[in-house]
């Protein structure tokens, strides 16, 4: 009975074994293999089988990893200190090199983004740093990826989340932006005015040519302050009427 009960055990044991190597690995995941240490490759998705004791599981997620890179003290390239914080995207492309190539890629793809940030923010001015994100964007993206490139992820996008100014600059830059309004509208009023006495000109000299048109003028503006109920009425005399009388008085102090 003492055998029977011994291999009875065994069955068990060999049974709850064989069970406890099925192992199932969803669509967006996948299984790293390793037997006796050594790297045998990639399993899944679906039902897969681990051979127990002999080999070990590592299971890895395929979806692209949304990874937040803290605010980093950054001193820009003239000397003013922000605080700049980012967006990271990425995503495991070679579960092997993965698990093999680095210890912990979450926590490797942090620090080298943190330190890319700093190293490339850093080397741009404060003017850049504000209007050319998109550039910024494109070159940390090109690093982090290279630099990630052995350990099997593929950096998709890297996006600069915030910009902390000092109050001081704020401050500063609010009254350059005044300032800037106030130039823009001086130079619209100033070109407003050109325009307006070019074309004053432009009429003077073709009234000049055509007193006929003078005249016309003149009329107009008479029934202009004939038609505001005025009690004083002036009107003005053409220059052709001026020349003429001073012509004919001439003679008679002559």
């Amino acid at each position: 009975m003492f055998g029977l009960g011994l291999a009875g055990t065994v069955i068990v044991v060999g049974a709850l074994l064989a069970i406890g190597g099925v192992k199932i690995v969803r669509e967006y995941e996948r299984a790293v293999i390793l037997r006796l240490g050594r790297l045998v490759g990639s399993r899944g998705p679906g039902v897969i089988y681990v051979v127990p004791f002999i080999e070990q599981m590592y299971k890895l997620d395929l979806r692209t990893v949304t990874l937040d890179v803290p605010s980093q003290d950054v001193i820009t390239r003239d000397n003013v200190s922000v605080k700049v914080s980012a967006v990271l995207y990425f995503r495991v492309i070679d579960p092997a090199r993965a698990v093999v190539e680095v210890q912990n890629y979450l926590y490797a793809a942090s620090q080298l983004a943190q330190t890319t940030l700093r190293s490339v923010c850093g080397q741009a001015q404060l003017d850049e740093l504000l209007a050319e994100r998109d550039r910024l964007n494109e070159n940390l993206q090109e690093i982090i990826d290279t630099s990630t490139e052995p350990w099997g992820i593929k950096v998709m996008m890297v996006e600069i989340k915030h910009i902390d100014l000092p109050a001081d600059m704020q401050r500063a830059m609010a009254r350059q932006a005044e300032a800037e309004r106030l130039r823009r509208a001086k130079v619209i009023n100033a070109e407003g005015e050109y325009q307006a006495a070019t074309r004053l000109g432009e009429a003077a000299a073709l009234m000049e040519c055509q007193p006929v048109a003078m005249t016309l003028r003149m009329l107009q503006t008479l029934k202009q302050i004939g038609s505001e109920n005025n009690h004083t009425i002036v009107v003005p005399l053409p220059l052709e009427v001026l020349r003429s009388l001073a012509g004919a008085a001439a003679p008679s102090r002559g």
